[in-house]
């Protein structure tokens, strides 16, 4: 770890400066102490699950690609994995399952059969450990999404299986939430859609409607768990059509009170996610955000501190959404350390979140207001200079995790320590 000393001197240095411009970096690093992140298990093991006789990804138009040693196997090593990532990333987060994670017992359980006792194991953790929940309905690497189609079925048996299993992961999403004291949120994203030229969209998205109207029929108390539904532009094999776009879960979480979610890696590449926040956030009460980093398409890259990351945390920050924004990362990269994947991704949201939260935000709409856009403009080139990295370290530093880059050493030794040893 970095001196000390130096750490606090450079930090006085930089509260300084920012108090020169009306910011608080004490309040700053304590709203940013307040912000969970619900980081992904699938990060883990490649999003394979712990299925008997699964463990392979395929269909939903999403690939694990990479040969890096060490994958979880198992829900112990996964755990592990979690624990020592969380241990170097700042401030309390959250743990997001998919329900082919359960502990099955080695019995073949299908989807439509889930049931909390087969995620009590991992309740009985999250409370041991300090995390609380979130939860993904899992609708890939299934024999009865090969097709292409699940909830949006023309098929009425398949529609039922899925319609079935969505119901029971909202309870067990419930009684998640219900032991933790902490609303688990469930998100629902399907990989419905089509290679080609698709004749009947109508015919698809009204069986999703349908389906949907369905699964929500039973209601929770939403301080146990809350729905949310995620679009998609594409994927592999559904290149023509998605049946769940945005346009449609728009729609229906306006008209039915649900949650949306929006993936960063949904969106057509020059679209711009932080600027749909302040638009859907007019009609919606809360969102859920999947910080991704897409390269090209939505190839799930570990997150880092891009201008898309900063860009979205300073709408979250300007526009006064903090609280009614729930965010979440969602990539997954086997070319490299697993864990050391979860802790550059994590710490580079918290970063942005720093970096937006120690902006003049009232100086800047002051000289908005005014129509002085040279200085708003001016401002805001000055802050890319501030000593924002100063008050990062010395956050790190009270949160008692590796500041800079010391955590390096900390995931190499992890790596030589277990991660090899697995085979």
């Amino acid at each position: 770890m970095k001196n000390i000393e130096s750490i606090e001197n450079q930090y006085k240095y930089a509260r300084e400066r920012y108090h020169e411009i009306g910011v608080n970096p004490e309040e700053a690093m304590k709203t940013l102490e307040s912000i969970p992140l619900s980081l992904h298990c699938w990060q883990g093991d490649d999003v394979g699950g712990f299925e008997t006789g699964g463990g392979v990804l395929s269909g939903g138009g999403i690939q694990a690609t990479g040969q890096y040693h060490g994958r979880a196997r198992n829900h112990v090593e996964l755990r592990m994995d979690l624990q020592k990532a969380f241990s170097l990333i700042p401030g309390s987060h959250r743990l997001n399952l998919h329900a082919h994670y359960g502990e099955f017992g080695g019995k073949k359980i299908d989807r439509d059969a889930v049931e909390p006792a087969h995620f009590q194991g991992w309740i009985d953790w999250a409370r041991d450990v300090g995390v609380k929940l979130d939860f993904n309905s899992t609708y890939f690497s299934h024999p009865k999404a090969e097709a292409g189609f699940t909830l949006s079925s023309k098929e009425a048996g398949v529609r039922a299986f899925w319609i079935e299993h969505a119901k029971r992961c909202r309870k067990i999403s419930a009684e998640m939430g219900r032991q933790l004291h902490s609303p688990c949120i469930h998100d629902i994203w399907i990989p419905d859609g089509a290679k080609d030229i698709t004749i009947d969209r109508w015919g698809h998205r009204e069986l999703l409607k349908e389906s949907l109207d369905d699964i929500f029929k039973e209601q929770f108390d939403s301080e146990e768990m809350k729905d949310a539904v995620e679009s998609k532009l594409f994927g592999i094999g559904s290149e023509y059509f998605v049946v769940g776009s945005h346009e449609f879960y728009l729609g229906y979480v306006v008209s039915r009170k649900k949650m949306l979610c929006m993936d960063m890696g949904h969106f057509h590449p020059t679209e711009s996610v932080s600027d749909k926040i302040s638009a859907v956030m007019q009609f919606s009460e809360e969102l859920l955000l999947h910080v991704s980093r897409p390269v090209r398409w939505d190839s799930d890259h570990v997150v880092i501190m891009s201008d898309d990351v900063v860009s979205l945390t300073q709408s979250l920050v300007r526009c006064r959404l903090l609280n009614r924004v729930h965010l979440a990362l969602d990539y997954f990269d086997a070319s490299m350390n697993r864990v050391g994947a979860y802790v550059i991704g994590s710490r580079a949201v918290q970063k942005a979140l720093l970096f937006a939260l120690l902006e003049p935000v009232s100086l800047l709409k002051e000289n908005e207001e005014k129509g002085d856009f040279f200085a708003r403009l001016a401002l805001l080139e000055e802050m890319k200079s501030m000593p924002f990295p100063a008050v990062w370290n010395y956050f790190c530093l009270k949160m008692d995790v590796p500041v800079g880059t010391s955590y390096i050493d900390e995931i190499e030794k992890y790596d030589n320590d277990v991660l090899h040893r697995r085979g």
